[in-house]
Parts: structure tokens; C-alpha cells; sequence
């Protein structure tokens, strides 16, 4: 970090918010209805087939970037055994799924607040579709959000560097001057540390049984939950006074 910390960008889901019914926005569950199982090899290589993708022509509109989301989950599903027939009613249900309802953590809003509170930009980045504004409304936190990215929007998906470009950008700071904080490790650490940000890794570990974290790299920081950012960036440096964000 070359500078002090000017503001705070966020993942959106798992970071500032979650499925209210985990069950029902389940791409396994939503598999299990139609008579099948979701592979982790495939949903893995779903994965790493577009995470860090540029997709400038899918992102020129919300028709072309719909079509390209079927498009990848009719190759996600083609893998766990789909067969023809069931594909389109299979790729409907799991848009219906990713549409559910949400809900944020309970320490997001009065995180959001504090770091505004502090003077802080706060920013939303995240692999996430055209809608994300009413996601946010949904859950309460629009108001507390001066910048959202989304990739379906910006035509690229984190760890790609122009998501976070276009996010600094959006906020009107340089990278050194902000604090990432993200559940995934390379869209949400890895990426934005390449970048030139500093990133915080949040590890609830509730949700991650049976799991061991990745290891900490030297500058890198990790949080139970959202409310041990406030505590990193006061030790980063806020603006002209580091202290006003302690907690």
C-alpha cells in the first residue's frame, strides 16, 4: 500500500450478502428436482472455464449477456449428465433460482455505515449479473453503496484487472489507495492484490465445514467477518486520521 486507504471495495454475495433460502438458489438442489446430481469437477471447471474471461460481446446489452449465461449453463449441465431434452427446462430453473430472494449478513449494513461514517468510498465489485442494484435494495444496502461493478455490465470477470479498473475508477481513487474485501480467493485477494490493492479475505468459517483456508501471503489479511475490516483499515492508514475508523 502506497498511500493511505481512501476506500473500501466488496464482493457482493457471500461477502455482503446470501441466499435467505441456501436450498432453493442451490444449482444441486435445483439439479436434484429434475433427477440429477451436480459433478464438482464440472462445476469446478465451470469455474475456472470463465472466472478472469474477458466477454466484451456478451456485455454489450442484458438480451446478449442472458443468452451467454444459458449458454454457459447448458455446458455446466451438458457435464453433470443433462440430457437434451431436460437442458432448456433444467437452464430455466436455474435462472429462476439465481433470481431468489437474499439477504445480508447482519454485521454488513453497520460495517457499510462505519466505513462511510470514517469518510471512506465504499464500492461493490462482483461476478454478478445486470441487476445488482435490486439485489442490493432487496437487502438494504443500496443506500450505503456510493459505486457498483458488476461483470455482466463491464464485460469482464474478477480476477480479470479491468473489473477492478473500472471499479477504482467508478469510486475515483487508485488501487493503492483501497481495501478489497471478498469470500473468494483469487477474485477477491489474489486478483485485487495483483492489482495493487490491498485485500481482505473473509472466511466465515460456519459456511466453509470440512474446508482449510488458503494461506496468507505477507500483506494479506483475513476476517471472521465483516466487522474485522474496520480494524484494517485503521491499521492501513484512513485518509489524514487512521484512528477515526477504530473500533
Amino acid at each position: 500500500m502506497g498511500g493511505v486507504v481512501s476506500a473500501v471495495i466488496f464482493d457482493f454475495y457471500g461477502t455482503l450478502a446470501r441466499w435467505a433460502d441456501p436450498a432453493v438458489s442451490d444449482y444441486g438442489s435445483v439439479l436434484a428436482d429434475f433427477g440429477y446430481t451436480l459433478d464438482p469437477a464440472a462445476l469446478g471447471e465451470y469455474f475456472r472455464r470463465y472466472d478472469g474471461v474477458a466477454h466484451g460481446a456478451q456485455s454489450v446489452n442484458e438480451e446478449a449477456y442472458e443468452a451467454w449465461v444459458r449458454e454457459r449453463l447448458r455446458g455446466l449441465i451438458a457435464g453433470c449428465g443433462v440430457t437434451d431434452d431436460d437442458a432448456e427446462a433444467v437452464v430455466d430453473a436455474m435462472r429462476l433460482a439465481d433470481r431468489g430472494e437474499m439477504a445480508a449478513y447482519p454485521e454488513a449494513a453497520a460495517t457499510l455505515e462505519a466505513v462511510r461514517a470514517a469518510g471512506l468510498g465504499v464500492g461493490v465489485c462482483s461476478n454478478w449479473g445486470w441487476e445488482l442494484d435490486a439485489f442490493l435494495e432487496q437487502v438494504g444496502l443500496l443506500e450505503l453503496v456510493d459505486a457498483g461493478v458488476t461483470s455482466a455490465r463491464v464485460g469482464s470477470r474478477k480476477p480479470h484487472p479491468d473489473i477492478y479498473a473500472h471499479s477504482t475508477a467508478a469510486l475515483g481513487v487508485t488501487p493503492d489507495e483501497v481495501l478489497f474485501v471478498g469470500d473468494s480467493w483469487e477474485p477477491d485477494v489474489r486478483g485485487p492484490r495483483r492489482c495493487g490493492m490491498a485485500a481482505a479475505h473473509v472466511w466465515r468459517a460456519e459456511e466453509r465445514a470440512g474446508t482449510v483456508a488458503p494461506a496468507l501471503e505477507a500483506g494479506d489479511h483475513r476476517v471472521e467477518d465483516l466487522r474485522g475490516v474496520l480494524a484494517i483499515v485503521a491499521a492501513l492508514g484512513a485518509g489524514d486520521d487512521p484512528a477515526r475508523v477504530a473500533r
